[in-house]
């Protein structure tokens, strides 16, 4: 893939961070904030990710207490039948 040079401003303290852990590190700049950037991209797919997870988990949340209710009026309707037909019996 071809690299693009572009220019990044930021304050002189974060400058000398970044320079100080590129020195213990890495080795240069570049590769440093390729690093930083791909890093920040995966966080965020991943926040986005989990917020869809989130927002699909809590519409399941309804989809099954819907589903459980209709389960257990249908239940409670078998048992009632039962119930109506063992009272005929005796």
């Amino acid at each position: 893939m071809q690299a693009k040079r572009i220019a990044v401003s930021m304050p002189e303290s974060l400058l000398q961070e970044v320079d100080g852990i590129v020195r213990r590190e890495t080795g240069n700049r570049s590769a440093f904030v390729r690093e930083a950037v791909l890093l920040l991209i995966e966080e965020r797919r991943q926040r986005e990710r989990f917020e869809k997870y989130r927002i699909a988990y809590q519409k399941m949340g309804k989809l099954n207490l819907l589903l459980a209710e209709d389960g257990m009026e249908a239940v409670s309707q078998e048992l009632e039948s039962y119930e109506n037909y063992l009272a005929k019996r005796e």
